[in-house]
């Protein structure tokens, strides 16, 4: 009698045994004779040690041919046993003993999540104080409603892993807030006394303190919408409207768990605003500081619960270098991956030491920060090559994350990225310091959370629906006998502003439904690849992993009307990125030039590692739009400017010109009635329509707003620029029609203005509204 089994046509099912499974043990046998039988020897080591043995009869199922085919089913196992079995068989000529073969019940799959938080420096490199410095609020307004709460959701979920990626100017600019009285314009203009306000002040707060997602952030409070309503419909607001409205502009930020009850945070202090969003309206002066005494206890305690919930060891935090450069950009811009026609490459910018120095300064002040170094890294916008592999491992960084895109195109596009058993396993790159593991995402089910789940009326079904694409595309796909994990990274604050209720029921639905499965397990990178004895994970280090030979150079991001495949065309390439690309290169050698070292002129170089983020190269030309364009182009340049002012000298006018023309914006709420010749016009609404304008006595010209995605807030706006207008140009007439935001109800809102053109250098615009 000859028995086997693991075959084709023997196989085990399922080959990955998870709790609760019934295994199959298919089993063959020749040649046919009466008289056989066939059993399976079982013996079973639980994860706390006990062994067990028992003798599982096979029933015959048929023959075929000169075989006859058997099938043992063993009772359902517990996570963690590993069990050991043999095929035996006994025929009238004897016993017959056959394969032997052994498992551990676990996951078919694990499941690495990494949510990504990150702002660009928004601060004034050359300010001379941090007070009011801070060009932009993002970094605040996220903090109420993300950085800390995103994290305390986790630790409601004792069971769930996963990966939090802070970048380092993100948390330096929270440091900066909380030790070094940082502020910024938005909170400035908060603070100020709605009866001491300018007419300048009171204008900027009509224009930007509706900044907030319509249906989601406005329309839930009665008041809030009230006074977006009277605004809009040119009925002015007295004092008490505006401190209503510098309330509210706040209060809609702080994430829900703060609006609806107290919170104590890790620090031991209590924070809610619950209180005053009962109250809802005729707020004092005193409601609006101690509104933002809460924002204070809320952003002290963001550093701390990360630091608690990894030493627990439920996340791991990972970061990125320093002011989130696009690294092979900085190591060598000639090497980009370009692959949209008409796409040039700018100057060269080569100066790997900048690269260097952006990942050495993030693992030191996360070393500073969290007490232990890093592990891990996800490069800004995953975008990665063969040359910073080098520089990670220097630094101690044993993990990098990118896309499956980069994947697909390394080693000459020979990787199966296709298949799921070669796609979730992480691969070996070599460093001239030792082996970094790279693990690619997943797009589909990274962007599904991003931009499409968010539209699901039933949030539970969404997250029902992310976890059938990761059974159905990977886990139950898989073949290999090996352990696997599926990376999944993603935005994890801008994603939220279009999420109902911040997202937190489709959150609290993802993370329960994942911490009660027994198909897929959820584990940081490290658990991954250090193993983790407590949870049965196995240990998986970077130089047991398969190896790429050639890392593709690309990122997450394929540019718009470029060809398919990943590249790094979002941040260069076109006429208006190649022109920030030279300023930076003609910055970059007037700092060498000066003799300024890092070390002797630390605060020039900071401030030009600032400008060499990626975020002010995303919105340039045409493949992006920000709507804000203008407003981060100042940002870029204020870096630049900052570099020469540490060393003591005059920016040169011809070195820092802008690269976008400065831009008027229109808005419901604020109409400006002049600008200057030059300048163009934003026409900006919250809801789609239609802008229709007239220059002088010639003929009206009408064209849709688009939407975009604000990108600090991840408010959705729509809107059409215009202009520069002609020379000679005097009066522009516009008439706008939209919706009063994208989700219903919505009415049509209709409003009109007439903006003087003037030549005069003082026109620094009157208002009206």
């Amino acid at each position: 009698m000859y028995v086997w089994h693991l075959t084709p046509d023997a196989p085990r099912t399922p080959v990955r045994v998870t709790p609760g499974d019934r295994v199959a043990i298919d089993v063959g046998t020749w040649p046919i004779e009466p008289g056989q039988s066939v059993w399976v020897e079982v013996a079973t080591e639980t994860a706390s040690g006990r062994r067990s043995t028992m003798r599982v009869a096979a029933r015959w199922q048929q023959n075929g041919e000169t075989n006859s085919y058997w099938r043992a089913e063993l009772p359902p196992f517990a996570k963690g046993d590993v069990v050991r079995y043999q095929v035996c068989g006994l025929s009238p000529a004897g016993g017959v003993r056959g394969p032997a073969d052994e498992f551990r019940v676990g996951p078919r799959l694990h499941l690495a999540l990494l949510w990504h938080q990150h702002q660009p420096l928004y601060k004034d490199t050359a300010a001379p104080s941090v007070r009011g410095s801070y060009l932009q609020s993002a970094v605040r307004r996220h903090a109420l409603r993300d950085y800390y709460a995103m994290a305390a959701l986790v630790a409601a979920y004792p069971g769930i892993r996963l990966t939090i990626n802070l970048t380092p100017a993100l948390l330096s600019q929270i440091e900066d807030y909380v030790e070094h009285g940082a502020t910024d314009r938005a909170l400035e203009l908060t603070l100020t006394r709605a009866e001491g306000l300018t007419a300048a002040e009171r204008e900027e707060i009509l224009r930007t303190f509706f900044d907030a997602h319509e249906a989601h952030q406005i329309r839930p409070h009665g008041r809030y919408a009230e006074l977006l309503a009277q605004a809009r419909a040119g009925r002015a607001l007295d004092a008490q409207d505006v401190r209503d409205l510098q309330m509210w502009f706040n209060l809609a930020w702080f994430a829900k768990e703060f609006r609806e009850g107290e919170v104590r945070l890790v620090t031991g202090e209590v924070a809610s605003v619950q209180r005053f969003v009962a109250r809802g309206r005729g707020f004092t002066a005193a409601d609006v500081e101690a509104m933002v005494a809460e924002q204070y206890k809320i952003l002290r305690a963001v550093l701390p619960i990360h630091r608690e919930l990894q030493e627990r060891g439920q996340i791991e935090v990972a970061t990125s270098p320093y002011f989130h450069p696009i690294l092979p950009l900085l190591v060598d811009s000639d090497a980009a991956t370009l692959d949209r026609p008409g796409a040039t490459l700018p100057p060269r910018f080569a100066h790997a030491d900048d690269a260097e120095a952006q990942v050495r300064l993030a693992v030191e002040d996360y070393e500073r920060w969290f007490g232990r170094a890093p592990r891990g890294m996800w490069p800004a916008e995953g975008a990665v090559s063969g040359d910073i592999v080098p520089i990670l491992a220097r630094h101690g960084v044993r993990w990098l994350a990118s896309d499956r895109g980069v994947l697909a195109r390394s080693d000459g596009g020979r990787l199966p990225a296709h298949d799921p058993d070669a796609f979730c396993t992480p691969y070996q790159l070599r460093g001239d310091d030792g082996a970094v593991a790279a693990f690619f995402r997943d797009a589909w089910l990274s962007d599904h959370i991003g931009f499409h789940f968010q539209d699901y009326d039933d949030y539970a079904e969404a997250a029902r629906e992310f976890l059938r694409q990761v059974s159905e595309r990977f886990a139950r796909r898989l073949a290999s006998r090996e352990d696997r994990v599926l990376t999944v990274v993603l935005d994890g604050e801008n994603a939220w502003s279009a999420y109902r209720e911040d997202a937190r029921p489709f959150l609290h639905a993802l993370y329960g439904l994942l911490e009660r499965d027994t198909e897929i397990e959820t584990v940081t990178f490290s658990d991954w690849l250090d193993g983790n004895a407590a949870r049965g994970v196995r240990p998986h280090p970077p130089h047991s992993l398969p190896p790429i030979h050639e890392l593709a150079t690309g990122s997450w991001a394929d540019e718009a009307g470029s060809s398919q495949g990943v590249d790094l065309g979002t941040w260069i390439g076109e006429p208006d990125e190649n022109e920030a690309w030279t300023l930076l290169c003609e910055v970059r050698r007037h700092l060498e030039a000066s003799g300024a070292t890092p070390l002797r002129s630390p605060d020039a170089y900071r401030a030009m590692y600032a400008a060499e983020g990626s975020d002010w190269f995303w919105w340039l030309g045409t493949d992006q739009e920000s709507g804000r364009d203008a407003e981060l182009d100042e940002i870029f340049h204020a870096h630049l400017r900052g570099v020469y002012l540490a060393l003591g000298e005059h920016p040169p006018p011809h070195v820092v010109p802008h690269v976008v023309p400065p831009t008027v914006v229109w808005t419901p709420t604020c109409r400006p009635a002049s600008m200057r010749s030059g300048e163009r016009l934003l026409v900006r609404t919250q809801g789609p329509g239609s802008v229709t304008w007239r220059i002088d006595g010639a003929s009206p010209a009408t064209a849709p707003l688009i939407p975009v995605r604000e990108p600090m807030l991840a408010v959705r706006h729509h809107q059409r620029l215009l202009g520069p207008f002609p020379p000679g140009a005097r009066e522009v007439r516009i008439s706008v029609r939209s919706a009063t935001g994208d989700d219903g109800p919505a009415r049509q809102l209709e409003c009109m203005g007439v903006l003087r053109i003037t030549e005069s250098a003082d026109a620094a615009a009157a208002y009206s509204t």
